[in-house]
C-alpha cells in the first residue's frame, strides 16, 4: 500500500498537474494541503473520474485539506483540530481508510516572527499534541501526515544564513515537533534516511529547485502500529520539475498490506 502527502499549492489550478501525478504514482492514499479552494469548488468530480473518492475541508484563501482513497471513500472521523471551537482555519481532516486512520495535516507557516501568527502556530502545535498523544498509542494503525512547516534539524535544510528569522526553522518550532515526535512516532523519511539530506520543498525564486536549495518540512509520522509496517519511503522530484508545479514534491512511503491474501505454500516456495 502506497500512501503520500502533496502540498499542491491550489488544487484546481494545478488540477492538472495532480491528476498526471496521480496516474503516475498510483498512490492508494493521498493527503493534500493548501487546497485555496471552497468546499463548493473542490474538483471532486474530477478527481473521481480518475479513480479517486475524496473528503475535503475547503477554504479560500490559502488553506484547505483533503483525503484520497484509489477507488474508496475515505470515511470522515474529524474535519478540525480539537482544543478551540473559535479557530475556523482549515488546516486538519482525519478519516479511515482500509483499516488505517488517516490525519492530513496543514501547520501553520508562521511567520512573520515573532508575532501573533507565530503564536498560532505554537498553539496549534500544542494542540496536535495533544490530540496525537491519544492516537500514538492506539492499536489502530495511525499515520499523520502533511505539511508541517517545520524543517527539524539542520539536515532538513540546505546550507545558508538566510533562512535564520523563518518560523520554519525557529527553535521553538524545531522544539514543538521533536516533542511530537518523542510521544514515539516515527519520521518514516527520516528513518529510511537518518544522514541524507532530502528535500520536500522549494521556493519558485532564484532557481531554488535548480539548485536544490530546499527544506524538508512534509513529513508523514507513523504510529507503532503501523511503523512496523514501514517499506520504503520516497519523494516525487518530478512532479517539482513540471511546467507550473506546486513549489512542494509529493512524499511518499509504501506499507506491508495486511489484507492481501498470503501467497499458496508450494514445495519450492519463493524467497521475497
Amino acid at each position: 500500500m502506497k500512501i503520500a502527502t502533496f502540498n499542491i499549492n491550489n488544487v484546481n489550478s494545478r488540477l492538472p498537474n495532480l491528476l498526471q501525478w496521480l496516474k503516475s504514482s498510483k498512490p492508494d492514499i493521498a493527503c493534500l494541503q493548501e487546497l485555496k479552494s471552497t468546499d463548493e469548488a473542490f474538483p471532486a468530480d474530477a478527481l473521481r473520474k480518475a479513480g479517486y473518492g475524496a473528503v475535503w475541508k475547503g477554504q479560500r484563501t490559502w488553506n484547505g485539506v483533503a483525503i484520497l482513497a484509489r477507488g474508496a471513500l475515505p470515511i470522515v472521523t474529524r474535519t478540525s483540530l480539537p482544543g478551540d471551537r473559535d479557530d475556523s482555519q482549515a488546516r486538519y481532516i482525519e478519516a479511515a481508510i482500509d483499516g488505517i486512520l488517516v490525519g492530513c495535516i496543514y501547520l501553520p507557516n508562521g511567520n512573520p516572527q515573532p508575532g501573533p501568527k507565530f503564536e498560532y502556530k505554537l498553539d496549534w502545535f500544542k494542540r496536535l499534541q495533544a490530540h496525537a498523544r491519544k492516537l500514538v498509542k492506539d492499536k489502530t494503525p495511525v499515520i499523520l501526515a502533511g505539511d508541517y512547516n517545520v524543517a527539524p534539524t539542520e539536515i532538513d535544510i540546505y546550507p545558508t544564513k538566510s533562512w535564520d528569522d523563518d518560523a520554519l526553522v525557529q527553535p521553538e518550532s524545531r522544539a514543538a515537533y521533536a516533542k511530537l515526535v518523542k510521544q514515539g512516532w516515527i519520521d518514516s523519511l527520516r528513518e529510511r534516511n537518518p544522514d541524507k539530506r532530502i528535500y520536500t520543498f522549494w521556493h519558485y525564486w532564484r532557481n531554488s529547485f535548480q539548485r536544490n536549495a530546499g527544506l524538508r518540512i512534509d513529513h508523514l509520522l507513523l504510529n507503532p502500529a503501523l511503523a512496523g509496517r514501514l517499506v520504503s519511503t520516497g519523494v516525487d522530484l518530478g512532479a517539482r520539475g513540471k511546467p507550473h508545479a506546486s513549489d512542494h514534491a509529493p512524499v511518499w512511503i509504501e506499507i506491508k498490506d495486511t489484507t492481501a491474501r498470503p501467497a499458496r505454500k508450494t514445495k519450492r516456495a519463493v524467497k521475497r
